[in-house]
């Protein structure tokens, strides 16, 4: 029988499958709509929404460099045991999707799985994954994804931490050699900065810093006086924490991030990604 466009159009329409999936359904069915919903979920489509219902907090942390240099992209996909995050198969589609990102300018998770999946028109990201959910048995979630894009004077960097447990991307000034940019990606995996400098601090993470400060230095029972410089004290511990230039190199305590940049030809950081395995998925259930 001939099954019409309009057909295939209206069956893609009601499950979200991919076009040609919907062809071979239909033919299957006979040409019956209602049959070849039944056909698309029993291929697929239903045994991954049973499965998205559990918890993947494995997984895998992915950085894409374009190949001109232009933009890094890092990714967060995870599925629910290490067994399935070392396979081959997981390994390959995740940096694949990186790989998009970073070609189509993708710059978090929604925009990505609307995309159309790249070599196959006919699905979009997220139908790819679906495919990925039923083929592999596991539930996926892409949680994240994030760009950095190069810009004048500055170059990008990047650096993966046990083997996708951690990805940082990293722009940082034209003048910083190769060594001192993987020093500094290194740094930031092993670190956990939260901002490059005081000036990044959001004033609403700072206010509530300085607030957590005093009420400990007030409960001290110190005079007001005492207790501002005691929550001023605990404010600067709080940079040195959370700043990456504020912070000890890793690679010698002795000397701060700022001042080994500055010894180093006056480098400068202007930002940086740092994704960790499972943090995703905890903002995507927050």
């Amino acid at each position: 029988m001939t099954i019409t466009a309009q057909a295939v159009k209206e069956l893609r329409e009601r499950t979200g499958a991919g076009m040609m999936d919907c062809r071979r359904a239909l033919e299957e069915a006979g040409g019956d709509l209602d049959e070849a919903a039944k056909v698309l979920r029993k291929k697929g489509l239903a045994a991954a929404a049973k499965k998205a219902g559990r918890t993947a907090k494995d997984g895998l942390v992915v950085v894409h460099r374009q190949p001109d240099g232009s933009r890094v992209a890092v990714l967060e996909l995870n599925c629910e045991t290490d067994f399935v995050a070392r396979t081959e198969r997981f390994q390959a589609f995740a940096a694949a999707l990186a790989a998009q990102a970073a070609a189509d300018g993708a710059g978090d998770a929604a925009a990505l799985l609307a995309r159309p999946k790249a070599g196959d028109s006919e699905h979009t990201v997220a139908q790819a994954l679906a495919g990925e959910i039923a083929t592999i048995g596991e539930n996926m979630l892409l949680s994240r994804v994030a760009l950095l894009d190069a810009e004048p004077g500055f170059q990008l960097g990047s650096y993966v931490h046990m083997g996708g447990k951690i990805g940082v991307a990293v722009k940082i000034s034209d003048n910083a050699d190769e060594e001192t940019v993987k020093d500094v990606a290194m740094h930031i995996a092993a670190a956990e900065p939260r901002f490059v400098s005081r000036g990044d601090v959001p004033e609403a993470v700072l206010a509530e810093e300085l607030e957590v400060a005093k009420a400990q230095a007030e409960a001290t029972g110190k005079p007001p006086q005492v207790a501002e410089k005691i929550a001023q004290g605990k404010l600067g511990k709080f940079y040195e924490q959370a700043c990456l230039v504020e912070q000890p190199f890793v690679k010698n305590p002795e000397q701060k991030v700022a001042d080994m940049l500055k010894e180093r030809g006056g480098v400068t950081v202007k930002s940086f990604v740092r994704f960790r395995l499972g943090e995703g998925v905890a903002a995507e259930g927050a």
